[in-house]
C-alpha cells in the first residue's frame, strides 16, 4: 500500500493507544480506548525478576479482519494476502479469523494457501453447527481451530449475524469434534472470571487471554494484570498459555513468558508494518526495518 492517504492508522511512534482514542471503525479502541491504553501501559508496570536468562517466546500474528473498515486498507483481499508475507517475513506464527461477510475467512484461508503456510483458525461464536461448517472451509490450512468467546461483545455483529454467548456444553461440543479430527482446540478471549470457569470446566488445548485489543466492551483492565493473577489457575487446567493486548518490546515479551505465557501475539504492530510495507524485528523494540 503505497498511498497510505486513507489508512486509519496515524503511525504514531510509539503504538500506546494515545493517537487514536476512540476511532471505531480505526485503530482505536473501546470506552475511549480505556482497554487498549491499559493493555499498552501495564506491560511497563508490571514487575517480573531479571529476565536476563528469559527466552523469547514464540511470536504470532493475532486474527484480524476489518482491513477496509478498521485498517484502512483499500481492499481485504489484498491486506489479507500482504499481512500473513509480513509476519512470515518476520518469522511469525499465522493466526487467522473471521467475521462477516464470510469472503473474511475465505481471504484468510486463501492467504494460507498462497503462502504455503498452515495457521491458527480463529472463528466467532456462531452456533456450533455454523461454527463447523466455517471450520470445514478450512481444514486443510489450519493447525488448530478456536473459538474467539470475547467476539460477543462486539454487539453490532452480535445482533447482526446471530452470535450466541458460549457455555462449556458449547465448547465441549467443539472440542470434541476438533479433537477427534486431531486438531487442538483453543478458547480466546479469556478475561473474566467467567472464562476462568470455562477454562476449568472445557479444559482447552490452547487458553488464549485477549480483550480483544481493547476493542469490545468488557471488563476493565490489562491483559498483562490478568496474566499475572490467573496464569497459574489457568496453566492448571490447558497445555498452552497464549495472551496478546499491548505488547510492544522484548522486554514486554519476556515478561509474559516469565509471567506463564507459552506464546505471545501481536495485531497492530504486524497491521503498521503492512502499511509501511516493513517487517518487524521481533528481537528488540518490535520496530520496522
Amino acid at each position: 500500500m503505497k498511498d497510505l492517504s486513507e489508512a486509519k492508522c496515524h503511525f504514531c511512534s510509539l503504538c500506546d493507544g494515545r493517537g487514536c482514542i476512540g476511532e471505531m471503525p480505526g485503530m482505536g479502541g473501546a470506552m475511549e480506548s480505556r482497554n487498549f491504553l491499559l493493555n499498552c501501559s501495564a506491560w511497563n508496570l508490571i514487575q517480573v525478576p531479571s529476565l536476563e536468562d528469559t527466552e523469547l517466546p514464540p511470536v504470532k500474528l493475532a486474527p484480524m479482519t476489518g482491513a477496509v473498515e478498521n485498517v484502512g486498507f483499500p481492499d481485504e483481499h489484498d491486506f489479507y494476502q500482504a499481512l500473513v508475507k509480513t509476519a512470515l517475513a518476520s518469522k511469525a506464527g499465522i493466526c487467522i479469523g473471521d467475521g462477516t461477510p464470510d469472503e473474511k475467512l475465505l481471504f484468510g484461508i486463501e492467504a494460507l494457501k498462497k503462502n504455503k503456510t498452515k495457521g491458527a483458525v480463529f472463528i466467532k461464536p456462531y452456533p456450533n453447527e455454523k461454527i463447523i461448517e466455517r471450520s470445514q472451509w478450512a481444514e486443510e490450512e489450519a493447525e488448530l481451530f478456536g473459538v474467539d468467546i470475547d467476539a460477543y461483545n462486539i454487539i453490532t455483529m452480535r445482533n447482526k449475524v446471530s452470535l450466541e454467548k458460549k457455555d462449556s456444553s458449547h465448547l465441549k461440543e467443539l472440542k470434541r469434534y476438533w479433537n477427534a479430527r486431531g486438531f487442538p482446540f483453543a478458547i480466546k478471549g479469556i478475561f473474566t472470571p467467567a472464562d476462568l470457569e470455562l477454562v476449568k470446566e472445557v479444559k482447552p488445548d490452547i487458553a488464549y487471554i485477549s480483550n480483544h485489543g481493547g476493542r469490545v466492551p468488557t471488563l476493565t483492565g490489562s491483559t498483562a494484570s490478568f496474566l499475572k493473577e490467573y496464569a497459574n489457575e489457568i496453566k492448571r487446567n490447558t497445555h498452552s498459555l497464549w495472551v496478546d493486548g499491548g505488547i510492544r518490546n522484548a522486554s514486554h515479551a519476556k515478561k509474559a513468558r516469565a509471567l506463564g505465557a507459552d506464546c505471545i501475539l501481536l495485531g497492530r504492530p504486524f497491521a503498521t508494518a503492512t502499511l509501511l510495507e516493513k517487517t518487524i524485528d521481533l528481537t528488540k523494540s518490535f520496530s520496522f526495518i
